[in-house]
């Protein structure tokens, strides 16, 4: 099935531009249930940044190097989730390294603990916003982190989503993988990271009629998988993710009287 969607202006391509190679990236959409029903954490990019300035997103990054240096794991290894991602095992699994580290980085939230039973309960230590500055700023990797604190990235606590890449005539791209993870029980938010000025826990519904009034922006790929999460339950999500499959879905740019619309062929379930 083909879909329209109007792009927003900020994100319009520049005359000529040559296409750029797309970078891989990870992100989680991180779900609670509310009194709304499901909410997702969603951070507002600042103004000035290079890539999606001023858009709602979830907490995500580029794979940095140290992404792939060892480090304890729980839960599905690197060859059930090459599988899943469709991509060779060392990249798998660093891809779900970055996709927890950085919604450490930018949310407080770590999907982590010290064995396969336990998870991390209280992120308020002062250690952990330091070592979330740290991170960042690319002073440490997640491994090196990790075993400091006696920890184990829980692997286990995130599952599989959707999958896409930046459209060729957009100057930064992006290979993206999309995770989805409940938030464990205790644990809040920290502080805003530095390319965000605003985020906050937003039932998924609200969001969505927010984004279609046109009161926040989103990009296609937040408003589809979105859309996609919005009334299943956040304690039931990875267990979800188990059945699910999706396709590699690559927008492509169309102009119409002047005004620019991403198009999708997309089917998953």
């Amino acid at each position: 099935m083909t879909t329209r969607r109007l792009l927003p202006e900020a994100m319009w391509p520049a005359p000529g531009q040559q296409p750029a190679a797309p970078r891989d990236a990870a992100t989680i959409l991180l779900l609670r249930d509310g009194a709304d029903g499901t909410e997702t954490y969603l951070l507002r990019r600042q103004p000035s940044v290079a890539f999606a300035a001023g858009m709602y997103v979830f907490p995500g990054g580029t794979v940095h190097p140290g992404d792939g240096e060892p480090l304890g794991w729980v839960g599905p290894d690197a060859d059930w989730w090459s599988e899943r991602f469709r991509c060779p095992p060392a990249l798998a699994r660093a891809l779900v390294v970055a996709a927890v580290r950085e919604t450490f980085e930018e949310s407080g939230i770590l999907l982590a603990g010290p064995d396969a039973d336990t998870i991390v309960d209280d992120v308020s230590d002062p250690a952990f916003a330091q070592a979330r500055i740290d991170l960042d700023a690319g002073n440490r990797s997640m491994a090196d982190f990790l075993d400091e604190h006696g920890l184990v990235l829980r692997a286990d606590l995130v599952g599989p989503w959707a999958h896409w890449i930046t459209p060729a005539t957009e100057p930064r791209r992006y290979d993206t993988r999309f995770l989805v993870a409940a938030v464990p029980s205790g644990q809040r938010v920290g502080s805003l990271p530095n390319e965000a000025d605003r985020a906050g826990w937003v039932p998924v519904h609200a969001a969505l009629a927010a984004a279609e009034r046109g009161e926040v922006a989103m990009m296609p790929p937040t408003v589809v998988t979105a859309q996609s999460v919005a009334d299943i339950a956040a304690r039931d999500v990875v267990a979800a993710s188990a059945d699910r499959t999706f396709e590699t879905v690559e927008p492509r740019l169309v102009e119409v009287d002047g005004v620019w619309y991403v198009e999708t062929d997309q089917e998953d379930s």
